[in-house]
């Protein structure tokens, strides 16, 4: 079942790079006293994610987090490393934190997972934008298929 406006979200861990290499963070860690932003992309370096969701974010960082928002995060179903290299391409730096959801199951606690093996990229989580208010969702925006619109910065920063 897909999670609604007014749900906890769910707990569950991501993956992260830290300064000396691979850890964790939960989602207590990351929603808990904070108004959070996580957005969700298929995967990557593919087409979409890497021209327009990710460096939306990135562009509208400081205009997002003006509106009081802490932190503002990437997921995708891709594993550390690659969410890492992402990131440093992409110049999310201090902007964007980058989350690896390796194995898809916080897409699957959320209920937004995606089959995508079609394109060879098996069970990924769907493109969406979520605002997660001290562990609470208040807003989730969730694409139709093959449809890049409600879960853009530019989408988010007018919801908010």
């Amino acid at each position: 079942m897909t999670v609604q406006v007014g749900d906890k979200a769910p707990g569950g861990r991501f993956h992260v790079m830290n300064a000396d290499g691979p850890g964790s963070l939960s989602a207590d860690e990351l929603f808990s006293g904070k108004k959070v932003v996580v957005f969700s992309v298929p995967g990557a370096f593919t087409p979409t994610c890497s021209k327009e969701h990710l460096p939306g974010f990135i562009e509208q960082a400081d205009a997002i987090k003006a509106k009081g928002i802490d932190t503002i995060a990437c997921m995708a179903v891709n594993d550390v490393f690659v969410m890492d290299a992402w990131g440093r391409s992409a110049d999310a730096d201090d902007k964007v934190l980058m989350l690896a959801d390796g194995n898809g199951e916080y897409a699957a606690a959320l209920g937004l997972e995606l089959d995508a093996s079609g394109f060879g990229l098996g069970t990924r989580g769907q493109r969406f934008a979520m605002v997660v208010e001290d562990g609470e969702i208040t807003q989730l925006h969730v694409e139709a298929p093959m449809e890049f619109k409600v879960s853009s910065a530019e989408n988010i920063l007018e919801n908010l």
